[in-house]
């Protein structure tokens, strides 16, 4: 569970070296970080910790994380944030 000064912190963390990420990780983190559970979480947090150049690659399709939650957690990002557009 996060404290009051660890969502700051995290919404921070989605700051990227490149607007792409910003634009994907930011929405995400504040509308749909408080859902996930508690592994979900961690899974995320972990993703933060990739290289730009791999998630970029990652989120545009150009390549797959080789790690199965890692790449699990890059399509459900993109499959909400799809859904949020739509809305």
């Amino acid at each position: 569970m996060l404290t009051s000064t660890d969502k700051p912190r995290l919404i921070w963390a989605c700051r990227r070296g490149m607007l792409e990420l910003d634009v994907i990780l930011a929405p995400f983190v504040e509308h749909e970080y408080d859902a996930l559970d508690e592994s979900q979480q961690a899974t995320f947090r972990r993703l933060l910790e990739c290289d730009d150049p791999d998630l970029f690659a990652w989120f545009m399709g150009h390549d797959s994380s080789k790690d199965a939650a890692l790449q699990a957690m890059v399509n459900y990002i993109l499959e909400r944030n799809q859904i949020r557009n739509q809305r």
